[in-house]
């Protein structure tokens, strides 16, 4: 095996985390790809408008964001590479990952792999994904213009569901277990001034009605037990996440919830790879701070290549 054909450092994941990691390494000179399934951004490039991110006095779309970041990594070198990753070898050196375009030698790693949506559960919930059914209001939410939605959750990706959605959906009803909301107070009074937004709290979903497609959802009271049946044309999941760690169950340390456990240094228990953005232990999972985890990261894979600490 010649030594050009090792990467210094491979990127599982081309979101804000991963592409900041390959930034900052490739940068320090050393050789990088970037391994991502489907396109720039993950989760991030699926956001309708981003308000939150530093630079953007005016807000921008999670696509174009999630280009920028990619345009700025291969600027200085960084290889994409569009395959799935099927397999991982964390514990030889070089690293071994094993994808649906052939195998990828590396020194270091970096898994960026982020998280996805969590599901309700219920019986025909992933038989009605695209039938009435969906993870992502940004990505669907066209298709519901005029009608009547129903959106489950009570954070703040639910809220910011539910506002965006009420811009074009005759009516949209927010299901909720609890009486109040967990979304940051900020979001309330856009909430309040929403006229076609209606809240059913106290509430879960148990049961999926449907035809041909969705045609509603059965609730239940948590208090009282009642159930009663609510008619809409679409159904918005926003219920949590859940990181994108099968990959890597076996060979990393992972919490009680399958998040691969590493700090702010953003290291794992295995030395030489590490664990950034929303797959990785962490108190906020934003943007900015799966940034923030990609240039940790890329600074402990120099330091670990090169012995300095």
């Amino acid at each position: 095996m010649d030594d050009k054909q090792i990467y210094d450092m491979a990127v599982i994941g081309g979101g804000p985390g991963g592409y900041t990691a390959a930034l900052y390494a490739a940068r320090a000179g050393l050789r990088v790809v970037v391994l991502e399934k489907i396109s720039a951004g993950g989760q991030m490039a699926l956001a309708h408008w981003v308000d939150n991110y530093p630079g953007f006095e005016d807000g921008i779309d999670g696509f174009t964001l999630a280009e920028k970041m990619q345009k700025g990594a291969e600027r200085f070198g960084v290889k994409t590479e569009l395959a799935e990753v099927l397999s991982v070898e964390f514990g030889v050196i070089p690293r071994v990952i094993k994808s649906s375009e052939g195998i990828i030698y590396a020194k270091t790693v970096v898994l960026a792999t982020g998280a996805g949506p969590a599901e309700l559960g219920i019986p025909m919930e992933k038989e009605l994904v695209g039938r009435g059914v969906s993870y992502c209001a940004a990505c669907d939410g066209m298709f519901y213009k005029d009608r009547t939605v129903a959106v489950v959750g009570g954070g703040d990706s639910a809220v910011s569901d539910v506002l965006a959605l009420a811009r074009t959906s005759r009516k949209v009803i927010m299901i909720h277990r609890r009486d109040t909301l967990r979304a940051a107070k900020v979001y309330h009074d856009f909430l309040r001034k929403a006229e076609n937004v209606e809240f059913c709290w106290n509430s879960i979903v148990t049961e999926l009605l449907y035809e041909e497609r969705l045609t509603g959802v059965t609730v239940k009271d948590v208090n009282t037990g009642e159930k009663r049946r609510i008619a809409c044309d679409g159904l918005f999941i926003s219920v949590g996440r859940k990181p994108a760690s099968d990959l890597v169950q076996g060979q990393l340390k992972l919490d009680k919830r399958g998040y691969v456990v590493a700090d702010e240094s953003t290291c794992t228990d295995l030395p030489g790879v590490f664990a950034a953005g929303d797959v990785r232990t962490k108190a906020l999972r934003q943007i900015v701070t799966a940034v923030a985890d990609g240039a940790m990261a890329a600074h402990h894979a120099e330091a670990y290549l090169y012995g300095g600490g």
